[in-house]
């Protein structure tokens, strides 16, 4: 059985810095895209950032230039590098696969942005 292993979430106080990680477990055919994406408490969960197997990226408006999204996904991981956190940064982080025949979800990881 294929998962989606993420890793990396915690408690910061606003300006700090998380990496979250994530890496699929398990035979899966060749994906495409990895990303993470994000859902706050009465929000809908939304994009904030993927990498293509060969290396392009993508970033929600809010994010750039504090986030940055690598790994290999010829590899099967990704990293969520995120600096100068913000408190509508908090939010449960959940890393996203796409091969050309599904796409898996991670069980998602917290982060929480607090003085």
């Amino acid at each position: 059985q294929v998962q989606l292993v993420e890793s990396g979430g915690g408690l910061v106080q606003p300006g700090g810095s998380l990496r979250l990680s994530c890496e699929a477990s398990g035979r899966i055919e060749t994906i495409l895209v990895m990303g993470w994406y994000r859902q706050a408490p009465g929000k809908e969960r939304e994009l904030v950032a993927s990498i293509t197997r060969g290396g392009g990226t993508t970033y929600t408006d809010s994010v750039k230039g504090r986030f940055t999204i690598s790994g290999d996904v010829a590899k099967n991981t990704v990293y969520l590098q995120m600096n100068s956190l913000k408190p509508e940064d908090m939010a449960i982080y959940y890393c996203n696969s796409h091969t050309r025949y599904r796409e898996l979800w991670g069980q998602g990881t917290l982060v929480t942005v607090s003085s």
